[in-house]
């Protein structure tokens, strides 16, 4: 019956309420509130077990899953280079929004203890993305590493064509069984949560919480930047079409994103839009719409992550230097591909992300604290950026439906 109940509240609660409980356990125990860290370490711990095999499986399955599109490989190629570019783009206004927003000198955990890392050049950083034994890069979970062999691995299968076949299906079956694992361990965030929230609240204060609001601000403000800026320009560039048209046509789509936080659960109605209102082909838009809720993660693989990996690394008092910030763009953009079909995307592609810089893991329960709030926001862009994709390359294509004048009439800027 309590199992029932637990599971009868939706998850974002479950990790609220965690957020909630280990503030007051930490405030009520102070010091002693350090015996719920094991809870924390458990969470981080099994994050940690997910990243290599998931990341390994869950990119080549998605490489290879491009080649049952032989008809649109053409179409497949610009839509994902697209998907890509904007992920970069993302990432670096992510990147400058973090680094611009004023986080305040007197909240860094400072008695958090931070081994000195050595930066290297940028040189070496290009020749280590090559492994030298795959399978050492696999055992030291090298992510830069694991992701180019996966990549090359996945490029192998489709070459290779029909005799590749059964390591296709077992390439398939990993990637499917690490997702039902992920779901797994995720059921362990809101003990996770507890755990470090009444540690860092018990040993620093409430001082810890008070950044929070200021991430999700600046998570807020990054998403409309890159909404209004990159969607809006490409729209009136290359899509045929005025940017208040299209984000008038597009309003419904992220409504329901928003509030629903599912770029799945909004593809009704993103096929809607995209057919009726931007006159998508009902052909292209049945392929890219799901493919953008597969793999276009501008929200939660490009902006979130940069944010994120700067708001913990201030936290921790930890300084980054150029390298790390071309990482983290890097990173987040190819890793954005691979584990953006998994449940719980943002928090393993975050860990990700802080794993390649270096920074704790440990900051990952301040971040899942208020997850909900910025994931609404971050899936909002996503669907927005899938329906972007979809009128641009039917624009450039000549997928269109037809030539509705008053929706290409160009508008001012």
């Amino acid at each position: 019956m309590m199992f029932k109940f637990w599971f009868a509240i939706p998850f974002w609660q479950r990790v609220l309420g965690a957020l909630v409980l280990g503030v007051l356990a930490g405030v009520a125990l102070g010091e002693q509130a350090t015996l719920f860290k094991p809870l924390g370490t458990l969470f981080i711990n099994a994050i940690r077990m997910l990243v290599v095999p998931l990341v390994f499986f869950a990119l080549i399955n998605s490489i290879t899953s491009l080649a049952d599109q032989h008809k649109m490989q053409r179409l497949a190629l610009k839509t994902v280079a697209l998907f890509l570019a904007t992920a970069l783009v993302a990432s670096l206004i992510g990147l400058t929004v973090g680094s611009l927003m004023q986080w305040g000198s007197d909240l860094q955990l400072t008695a958090v203890e931070v081994r000195e890392r050595v930066i290297p050049p940028v040189s070496e950083v290009i020749t280590s993305l090559i492994p030298t034994n795959p399978v050492e890069a696999l055992a030291e979970a090298k992510v830069l590493q694991i992701i180019v062999f996966a990549v090359l691995f996945g490029i192998a299968i489709n070459q290779v064509g029909e005799k590749a076949e059964p390591m296709k299906k077992l390439v398939n079956a990993g990637a499917e069984i690490m997702y039902a694992i992920t779901r797994m361990v995720l059921q362990l965030t809101p003990f996770g949560v507890f755990g470090l929230m009444a540690w860092a609240v018990g040993s620093f204060g409430l001082a810890t919480l008070l950044p929070l609001t200021k991430f999700i601000v600046a998570i807020y403000l990054a998403c409309l930047l890159h909404m209004a800026i990159v969607y809006g320009g490409l729209v009136k560039l290359y899509g045929g079409m005025g940017w208040r048209a299209f984000f008038k046509a597009v309003l419904p789509a992220q409504l329901v994103a928003y509030s629903s936080a599912s770029s799945y659960g909004t593809l009704p109605v993103s096929f809607k839009v995209a057919t009726e209102d931007l006159k998508v082909s009902k052909n292209y838009a049945s392929f890219v719409l799901p493919l953008g809720a597969t793999i276009n993660m501008d929200g939660c693989g490009g902006i979130f992550p940069a944010i994120a990996a700067i708001f913990i690394a201030h936290l921790y008092g930890i300084p980054l230097q150029t390298t790390d910030y071309l990482l983290i763009a890097g990173t987040a953009t190819l890793a954005s591909v691979g584990t953006a079909g998994v449940p719980g995307t943002a928090m393993v592609m975050l860990t990700v992300t802080l794993s390649v810089v270096g920074l704790p893991l440990e900051g990952i329960a301040f971040i899942a604290a208020v997850d909900r709030i910025v994931d609404m926001m971050r899936t909002a862009t996503n669907v927005t950026g899938d329906l972007m994709v979809a009128r641009v390359i039917g624009q450039q294509e000549g997928l269109l439906e037809t030539d509705d004048a008053a929706t290409n009439s160009a508008e001012p800027a």
